[in-house]
């Protein structure tokens, strides 16, 4: 967009494409996408900060203009990511940052602020992901539905869907195509972004292979059946490798956080839509043993109980007759929370 600027950056770490917006000399305000997203999601938001912000969007490892050599080992959970978002702040020479993160990105954001609090100024979570994971955690304190993490991982990605990713549908053909799931579980149904087709090239423009999106699995003998592997940001998601939250709760240097969310997002939510316990409840998923052993995840209810421990001033924002994406489906009062919340200090 107008008003954007793209430049290929090379830290130690990662070779990436990274946008820009405001001028040079700018507050810094670092973006982090999501899940099967890239830094174009963030045009628009990035175009509307304030007077003296400069805003910074990197595609992160695994997706878009990333360097497609570099995997993200699963098995460090949110790691890579959160120390190729430091290299770039490095090589960047950027001390302190106020940085965004939404889905996936927001769940990057808690393992920064557990390992390079220092190096922040405020915190945006937009929609995040839980501290303590995706799939197969049981309540508020993420305590696992089962000791192997079943449920958690690449092996839930709907296999067909993936299909369809991989061979770079744009299409509306199947109930499984990547524009119907934009449009059906992203944005709020009957919301259609006016760069819809940009923001589909970048979801399209994931890496797709076993080591990548959606990476491997094994299988289990408890319900569904399946368990991460050790390759891939889905893998990086399972609590099996979200790492120790009580260092979160307790790093030396904490932030203020606003957490910002729509009213009816069906991606991140106490019964979201692609959890296994949402689905076995539905009928969905066969065999399933039930709410006592595995329920939907709480995932709204552990982002509140951890902020709650967390302790700097936290605001909770829910913006109604709004999707996964409040920054694109209803940018004017996002940025009415946002921008106040960056200016506060």
């Amino acid at each position: 967009m107008e008003g954007i600027t793209k430049q290929r950056i090379t830290s130690e770490r990662l070779a990436t494409d990274v946008l820009f917006s405001g001028p040079d000399d700018g507050t810094p305000v670092v973006f982090l996408h999501g899940n099967l997203s890239g830094a174009t999601w963030w045009e628009e938001t990035m175009l509307a900060l304030p007077e003296g912000f400069r805003g910074i969007a990197p595609d992160q490892r695994g997706f878009g203009g990333a360097d497609r050599d570099k995997l993200v080992d699963a098995t460090r959970g949110l790691g890579d990511l959160a120390d190729d978002f430091v290299a770039l702040l490095d090589v960047l020479d950027l001390e302190k940052v106020h940085l965004v993160g939404h889905s996936m990105g927001g769940a990057v954001v808690w393992r920064i602020m557990r390992d390079y609090p220092d190096r922040l100024l405020t915190v945006t979570q937009v929609a995040p992901g839980s501290p303590y994971g995706f799939g197969g955690t049981k309540d508020a304190d993420g305590t696992p539905c089962w000791d192997d993490y079943a449920g958690s991982g690449a092996g839930i990605v709907n296999a067909a869907f993936a299909e369809l990713l991989a061979a770079g549908d744009t299409s509306m053909d199947s109930p499984l195509s990547p524009r119907i799931a934009l449009r059906r579980l992203v944005f709020k149904p009957s919301f259609i972004p006016e760069r819809e087709d940009e923001i589909l090239a970048a979801m399209l423009a994931t890496h797709f292979h076993e080591k990548a999106y959606p990476g491997d699995f094994s299988q289990s003998p408890n319900w569904p059946g399946l368990v991460p592997g050790v390759w891939g940001v889905n893998n990086a998601l399972s609590p099996k490798y979200a790492g120790d939250v009580e260092r979160l709760i307790n790093a030396p240097h904490k932030v203020d956080v606003l957490w910002i969310r729509g009213s009816d997002d069906l991606a991140v939510s106490d019964t979201a839509a692609a959890d296994p316990g949402t689905l076995g409840a539905s009928g969905l998923l066969p065999h399933w043993p039930g709410a006592e052993v595995y329920p939907p995840q709480p995932m709204l209810a552990q982002t509140r109980a951890v902020l709650d421990r967390y302790g700097t001033t936290i605001k909770e924002v829910v913006i109604e007759q709004t999707g996964h994406t409040p920054y694109l489906e209803n940018p004017e009062a996002f940025n009415r929370a946002f921008h106040e919340h960056l200016t506060q200090i």
